[in-house]
């Protein structure tokens, strides 16, 4: 059995999301919240929050031992991009794309 949280629409760009991510790819839930706790990272804390949503979801199942999870699949898709507009010199204006994300967790027995 395996237990899931999606988070969407987070303004953190998915490429920042993924370097915290690939440190707790595979772990066991403990261990995993453990790194991201002392993770000084914008993006731990929102990892954090979303593998315990998953273990919250996990212990609203009673055929899951919580004790066993471990983190089976975690991912970051692009989210949509909101467009901005900085002035620069001379009367022109530079782009800002300011990106969110769609994050994913899977956990699964161990």
């Amino acid at each position: 059995m395996e237990a899931r949280a999606v988070a969407r629409y987070i303004r953190i760009s998915p490429q920042k999301v993924r370097l915290i991510m690939d440190e707790v790819r595979g772990k066991k839930v403990d261990e995993a919240i453990k790194v991201l706790s002392f993770t000084p990272n914008k993006g731990a804390r929102i990892l954090k929050k979303l593998i315990n949503s998953a273990v919250a979801n996990a212990e609203a199942n009673k055929e899951i031992d919580v004790d066993t999870l471990y983190i089976n699949r975690i991912y970051a898709d692009q989210g949509p991009v909101m467009k901005r507009f900085q002035p620069r010199a001379m009367g022109r204006a530079s782009g800002i794309r300011k990106r969110t994300s769609h994050l994913t967790v899977i956990l699964d027995e161990a």
